[in-house]
């Protein structure tokens, strides 16, 4: 059980008392950890899940549903928000605030159905024998209200499979349509007759000339970013033309990409390098940023060339790589090492070069980081270490703000001693560091 109201002796990284954390704060830190993973992961041993359970009733109900509605605008998480408007329909308090909040959060149809697997997870057993507890009043009227957000397409391409379809959001919440055309779509769903949506998933198993089909999605912008990376060997291999895949990079929405997808994508289609590799610095652009000095230390031993998991092609260098691509554009001033056997400093350079002289910097031997924090590590500076901590000796306390992360870890999570530790790899490490240090300030 996590006791919550408790004196916390806060510090800083040099040791000096820090301001204590309020219930509020500690609500918007657990809320900030989802940017890592938004499935079920630890902090300190206690569940994410758990923590912001305990913590909603805590804090004062407006400032609640604004740190709800930051988490789905602001960080883009999910499934966080979701969670926090169930707890906050547990409390009278908060209850009144329940439907404007869920009226904001939900931006996509599915998420209607996740809130009531959310709603209906605390009975036990298979979803579809659960006993459905009856839906809060205010949960419903915030259901309502964002079922009129969506047209036709939306609901087509988010009415899938599973113990809660969007239709069973319909027949709950008794939602009145805002015109004719609308009531007009809603009885397709209900039917089962809305017209299939044409994503890049349908038309290309729909049996049609690949080439084609590739050729015709790029043409009227249906291709997403991440569906032209993950396809552009597919598209090689179907023979569509080279001009046409460069200029489909060219124009493609890269706001949500970040360097790791366009560092795999390049090892399967080395052609498009060039076009990947701009893509990859725009889609930096408008990234936060990290002030300050910052030394970047990755791990270049043999190690790090295994697979993330055995559901990921990238590796870990890779995504180590990805990593030093993104600090090297985001960081204020950044020096980027390696280490080994011994710790090399590597060429401030851009892109896939700086990839290039990671990789190369010297022999994949074995893992020495202790040596390798005691070398580079300076009071003032943010260290962060990319490692899989297979290390042959101890690591000492960080002189400055130190984050290690361990991508070997197959249990995700965030711990906190002398340094901030994350187990397992996300994409989002570098806007988690950002927003873990504004949240110390």
């Amino acid at each position: 059980m996590v006791k919550l109201n408790k004196i916390v002796r806060a510090f800083t990284y040099e040791g000096a008392k820090a301001t204590r954390f309020t219930p509020e704060m500690e609500l918007k830190r657990a809320l900030m950890n989802c940017l890592l993973w938004e499935d079920q992961f630890y902090e300190d041993g206690v569940a994410i899940a758990d923590r912001i359970k305990a913590l909603v009733p805590l804090v004062e109900p407006a400032k609640t549903a604004t740190l709800a509605i930051e988490a789905r605008e602001r960080m883009k998480l999910r499934h966080a928000p979701l969670l926090v408007a169930r707890e906050m329909a547990r409390h009278e308090k908060h209850r009144v605030l329940v439907a404007d909040t869920l009226a904001r959060v939900i931006q996509r149809p599915d998420e209607m159905t996740e809130l009531l697997a959310i709603y209906w997870a605390d009975a036990l057993g298979p979803m579809q024998q659960r006993k459905r507890q009856p839906v809060s009043a205010q949960i419903k009227k915030g259901l309502a209200r964002a079922l009129t957000k969506f047209d036709a397409y939306q609901l087509a391409k988010y009415d899938r499979d599973g113990a809660v379809r969007i239709r069973d959001v319909l027949f709950l919440v008794h939602a009145k349509p805002k015109d004719a055309e609308q009531e007009k779509v809603w009885k397709q769903l209900v039917d089962g007759t809305l017209t299939a949506p044409d994503t890049w998933e349908v038309s290309l198993s729909g049996g049609k000339d690949k080439a084609e089909t590739f050729e015709r999605l790029i043409a009227e912008k249906k291709l997403g970013g991440l569906a032209l990376l993950r396809n552009l060997r597919l598209m090689q291999k179907a023979g569509v033309a080279k001009k046409t895949i460069a200029g489909a990079i060219e124009a493609m929405r890269v706001d949500r990409i970040l360097p790791y997808r366009f560092i795999a994508a390049a090892r399967y289609a080395p052609d498009f390098e060039p076009e990947l590799e701009s893509a990859m610095l725009k889609s930096i652009k408008d990234h936060v940023r990290l002030p300050g000095r910052t030394r970047l230390l990755i791990d270049v031993s043999g190690s790090m060339d295994y697979a993330l998991s055995a559901q990921s092609e990238m590796t870990r260098l890779e995504a180590a790589c990805g990593l030093a691509i993104l600090a090297r554009e985001i960081c204020d001033d950044v020096e980027i090492f390696t280490f080994s056997q011994e710790v090399v400093k590597v060429p401030p350079r851009r892109g896939f070069a700086l990839r290039d002289a990671i990789v190369s910097s010297q022999p994949h031997g074995g893992t020495y980081l202790g040596k390798a924090v005691t070398e580079i590590d300076r009071k003032g500076d943010r260290l962060i270490v990319f490692t899989d901590e297979q290390s042959h000796d101890v690591v000492p306390a960080p002189k400055g703000k130190g984050t290690i992360i361990n991508v070997a870890s197959y249990q995700h999570g965030v711990r906190h001693d002398a340094w901030q530790r994350v187990d397992g790899f996300s994409e989002a490490v570098i806007a988690w560091i950002a927003a873990a240090e504004e949240t110390m300030h």
